[in-house]
């Protein structure tokens, strides 16, 4: 389903969250820049809005007072090359491109349109762009590599779970760039030496079906891959599943171990879309995105659920815990 929200139907998703967008008048937006928020997955979160707003605020951009944001999301991704489609017929000042699927979106709707994005792939691979130091083009933004990341994610539930000889690691067939996330996986596997089960899942009953498949294959743990899909509502469903066949899991989002889920390993989410934010305050300056290099955070953050281990049997090595940044009891 296709979503296209506007800020009172945005404040209630978000349930009325302390996040509320001002209300610009037609008058007031006719007269200031326009920003297109474009993402895949579920609709952006308070803490995403908070990040991004602090970006802009930096700069000294205000939503509502001297710039003004519209906000295209779908949780299916053949609707996004006609959401970006709408934000290039809108005219708008530059467009926002929310993860990976997006970005590859927006890049085939206009040439000329800044585009920044906030993704966890590697931009040169995937064709965003020619160069990280010199961009070209129309677009820049923030990545933290999150094919790099798989084999540490590997590495970790190899060290808690020292016994696995397959570990699972879950894809989105929908996704994109299902071939460029299933040789990244592959890779991470060859570099550590673990044998993995590559399992899918575009959608809840595939879910159902993926675990059904690793529970009879015997993968002792599962590996989430960065998908906004599985960051999404059908985050719910895999910690219950994972839980329900004491499966360890390993994600990609924080929020998701917050909400009971074992453990993650990712960017910092949050600064990402801040650090985008700036970029695209610098942009509605004046600079160009071809002279914005592409930003690599260095921080990538380990959480891990003492509780959800405990539930599952498993005891984290003092190891582990040493070098999680958080830690929930």
């Amino acid at each position: 389903m296709t979503v296209t929200i506007g800020r009172r139907e945005l404040l209630a998703a978000l349930g009325g969250a302390a996040v509320a967008w001002p209300l610009t008048a037609g008058a007031q937006r006719s007269a200031m820049p326009v920003i297109g928020w474009l993402r895949a997955g579920r609709p952006a979160t308070a803490d995403r809005l908070a990040a991004f707003r602090q970006g802009l605020n930096d700069l000294g951009y205000i939503e509502g007072r001297n710039v003004a944001v519209e906000l295209r999301d779908s949780d299916q991704y053949d609707h996004l090359p006609e959401l970006a489609s709408e934000l290039v017929r809108d005219q708008v000042t530059i467009i926002f491109a929310d993860n990976l699927a997006a970005a590859v979106a927006a890049r085939a709707a206009t040439a000329t349109i800044p585009i920044v994005f906030a993704i966890g792939g590697d931009p040169v691979r995937d064709g965003l762009v020619t160069s990280l130091s010199r961009p070209t083009g129309n677009l820049t933004g923030v990545t933290y590599f999150a094919g790099e990341v798989l084999s540490k994610r590997l590495e970790q539930m190899r060290e808690l779970v020292p016994t696995a000889a397959v570990i699972a690691v879950l894809l989105n067939p929908n996704n994109p760039n299902l071939q460029t996330r299933l040789r990244d996986a592959q890779e991470a596997a060859r570099k550590v030496g673990q044998q993995i089960l590559v399992v899918h899942a575009g959608s809840e009953s595939d879910i159902d079906m993926a675990f059904a498949t690793i529970v009879q294959q015997r993968a002792a743990a599962l590996i989430v891959s960065d998908d906004p899909f599985f960051g999404g509502t059908a985050s719910e469903q895999i910690v219950a599943l994972a839980a329900r066949y004491a499966i360890p899991t390993s994600y990609s989002y924080s929020y998701v171990v917050r909400a009971g889920g074992l453990m993650s390993y990712g960017g910092n989410i949050p600064d990402q879309i801040r650090q985008a934010g700036r970029y695209i305050g610098r942009i509605l300056k004046g600079e160009k995105p071809a002279d914005l290099p592409v930003l690599q955070p260095t921080k990538v953050e380990l959480m891990i659920n003492v509780k959800t281990a405990k539930a599952l049997g498993l005891q984290i090595p003092d190891g582990l815990l040493a070098l999680a940044d958080e830690v929930i009891e």
